[in-house]
């Protein structure tokens, strides 16, 4: 018999972290793997409307890594050391910083401010990147209130918010969108 969807656990409100712990659905951990699951979803959309494979290869690396970062963040950190989930790695990060220069590589220096937009694609990676500064705030809140969050899951995330700034700005290079300059009024 297959498992059903819905299980009634949550119908007042709480949820459970893996290892067991009970906590209302409103907990700052639930906010944050949320968040992450959140970016993962709006990284799928993006990575279905882009069409320069190195970029989708790094975007399905980013998002099992971003399951990695779930699973961490939806465990209770007391009990997470006995068991067996994935880890981020500082490689993880490395990729994203060689991903990162690769691309500003090949792209004209930023003179001002850009706003979000020119391009469905670029306005789309722009959206995932306020999503993962989101996430990043989430985070720093739990580890602010002591509740443990890996240190390389908010330079992960920090990276990440990097590298999709700079990936919006090379996607609308390469369809040769020009950036839209912000100009203040004075």
């Amino acid at each position: 018999m297959a498992l059903k969807i819905y299980t009634k656990t949550g119908d007042k409100g709480t949820t459970s972290l893996i290892g067991g712990t009970k906590v209302p659905k409103s907990h700052m951990r639930i906010e944050a793997y949320g968040t992450i699951d959140e970016l993962n979803s709006y990284l799928g959309l993006c990575f279905d409307l882009l069409t320069d494979e190195q970029s989708k290869k790094i975007i399905h690396e980013v998002q099992d890594r971003l399951f990695t970062i779930g699973s961490s963040l939806a465990c209770d950190p007391i009990k997470e050391p006995k068991m067996r989930l994935p880890d981020l790695k500082e490689e993880d990060v490395q990729l994203l910083e060689k991903e990162i220069d690769r691309i500003d590589s090949t792209i004209p220096p930023m003179q001002n401010f850009i706003l979000p937009g020119g391009h469905t694609t670029v306005s789309h990676l722009h959206i995932a990147r306020c999503i993962c500064r989101r996430a990043e705030r989430c985070c720093v809140r739990l580890e602010l209130e002591s509740l443990e969050v890996d240190e390389i899951i908010l330079k992960y995330l920090n990276r990440l918010s990097d590298y999709l700034f700079v990936l919006s700005r090379y996607i609308g290079h390469l369809l040769n969108v020009p950036e839209i300059p912000w100009k203040p009024r004075l």
